[in-house]
C-alpha cells in the first residue's frame, strides 16, 4: 500500500487505450432472478465482446469458478483474441465498475515506482510500475442511509484484493466513499461527477463540496471537478454520472 502525495500519478481518461475489464460473474439472488440464468447470459455476451479487443479479468465467487471457467475456455476454443483470465473472489453482487479499483498512472516525468514499505512488488503480467490503483470505501451506495443491501463488507474488500492478487501497487482511499460510476475523467486533470451522488447523505456527509474536491485531487490528481446537479432522475445509485455524461476527449462530452 502506498501513501498518497503529488507524486505524477493521475486518472486517465476511460476512453484511453488501457490492459483489461475487471467484471464479476453474477449470481446474487436479491439482484438476478432464475438463478441468474438471463443475466448470466447477457454477461457473457459483453464479454465476449469486450475481449474481441482487450483482456478480461473475470471474477467469480468459489462455487461459481467452475461454470465460469468453462465459459472462459470455451471462448478460448472460439479464438477470442484476448484472454478472460477467471479468478476466486468473494463478492456481494456483480458491479465491477463501482467496487473494482480506480487506476492511475504516473505522466511521462515520473516513471520511476519507489518501492515503499508496505508496497506490493509481486511480478505479474497484468501489473506495471507506471500503474497504481485507489481503494475506496464502498458502502452499497448510501449505507445505512439509503443504500442497496444491507451487507457489502465482501464488496467493500473486492478492490485493495485485486490489486493485490495482480500485483499493484495501491492508495487506500478509505474512509473516502465513492464507487467508480460516480466519476468520469478526461484524462488531463478535469473530473466530471454530480451533486446529487457525491453530496449524498449517505456517503460522506461530513466533508464539504471543497473537502470532496481535495480528496479527488489527492487520489485522482484532478485538477478541476466539474459538477453536474443531478443524473437519472432518483436511480439506485443516487445519480452517477456515468448514466448522463462521459468525456470523449478532454473538452469534449457525449
Amino acid at each position: 500500500m502506498q501513501t498518497p502525495k503529488q507524486d505524477g500519478f493521475f486518472m486517465p481518461g476511460e476512453f484511453e487505450v488501457h490492459k483489461g475489464c475487471i467484471l464479476i460473474w453474477p449470481s446474487r439472488p436479491g439482484s438476478w432472478r432464475n438463478e441468474a440464468r438471463e443475466a448470466k447470459k447477457a454477461f457473457a455476451a459483453v464479454i465476449e465482446a469486450i475481449a474481441r479487443s482487450e483482456a478480461v479479468f473475470l471474477a467469480a465467487r468459489k462455487e461459481d469458478v467452475a461454470e465460469a471457467t468453462n465459459f472462459a475456455n470455451e471462448l478460448k476454443r472460439k479464438q477470442i483474441p484476448y484472454p478472460v483470465t477467471v479468478f476466486e473472489a468473494k463478492t456481494d453482487d456483480a458491479w465491477a465498475r463501482d467496487v473494482a479499483p480506480t487506476f492511475v498512472k504516473s505522466n511521462e516525468h515520473n516513471t520511476t515506482n519507489s518501492n515503499k514499505e508496505g508496497s506490493d512488488q509481486s511480478s505479474n503480467s497484468a501489473s506495471d510500475s507506471d500503474i497504481r490503483a485507489v481503494n475506496w470505501e464502498f458502502n452499497a451506495w448510501g449505507g445505512n442511509v439509503d443504500g442497496l443491501y444491507a451487507s457489502w463488507e465482501k464488496d467493500n474488500v473486492f478492490a485493495s484484493a485485486f490489486a493485490d492478487q495482480f500485483g499493484f501497487d495501491w492508495y487506500d482511499a478509505a474512509p473516502f466513499v465513492l464507487e467508480g460510476g460516480s466519476i468520469h475523467s478526461d484524462g488531463d486533470g478535469t473530473l466530471l461527477t454530480t451533486e446529487s451522488c457525491l453530496l449524498s447523505a449517505g456517503r460522506n456527509p461530513n466533508l464539504s463540496r471543497e473537502q470532496i474536491e481535495e480528496q479527488l485531487s489527492r487520489f485522482l490528481g484532478i485538477k478541476k471537478v466539474l459538477w453536474l446537479p443531478r443524473g437519472i432522475y432518483q436511480d439506485e445509485t443516487n445519480e452517477h454520472v456515468d448514466n448522463v455524461c462521459a468525456f470523449l476527449r478532454p473538452g469534449e462530452v457525449v
